[in-house]
């Protein structure tokens, strides 16, 4: 009988497509440290959400050599809409997931109209990975 080598189990991926899908979004959906979540009120309650620039962090880690696209920016009278799109290489390939974002383009805001629907969309395609999905079910 010969000796069987066991790898250690690893924490995060090393390098890109190291991780099979399952992985990435098993770690992606997990419950975040309150230090990632901002909060905001929209429509009179106040919500939890991860900011664009900490979902950047998280994907480092769990996701690394993401990649991020706008696809598409349309307009109307009133306001703006983005398609983005986000890569992510896993051991099957790359796998992508598209988001919309919107932002008025008549209403102030914090922000200018396309950084905050590009924010809005990296975030929905991000969580259609599993990242910060649970905030959505409050």
């Amino acid at each position: 009988m010969t000796a069987m080598t066991v790898k250690p189990a690893m924490t995060v991926p090393t390098k890109p497509g190291e991780w099979p899908l399952f992985l990435i979004v098993e770690h992606l959906s997990k419950p975040l440290p309150s230090s990632l979540l901002e909060t905001k009120r929209l429509g009179g309650k106040t919500i939890s959400y991860i900011p664009w620039h900490k979902a950047c962090l998280v994907l480092d880690k769990y996701a690394p050599g993401w990649q991020w696209e706008v696809r598409s920016i349309h307009t109307t009278a009133g306001d703006l809409f983005l398609v983005g799109r986000l890569s992510i290489p896993t051991s099957e390939g790359v796998i992508y997931r598209e988001a919309t974002g919107t932002n008025s383009l008549t209403e102030t805001s914090y922000g200018d109209a396309s950084s905050n629907a590009e924010s809005m969309a990296f975030r929905r395609a991000a969580s259609k990975f599993g990242l910060a999905l649970y905030l959505y079910d409050k």
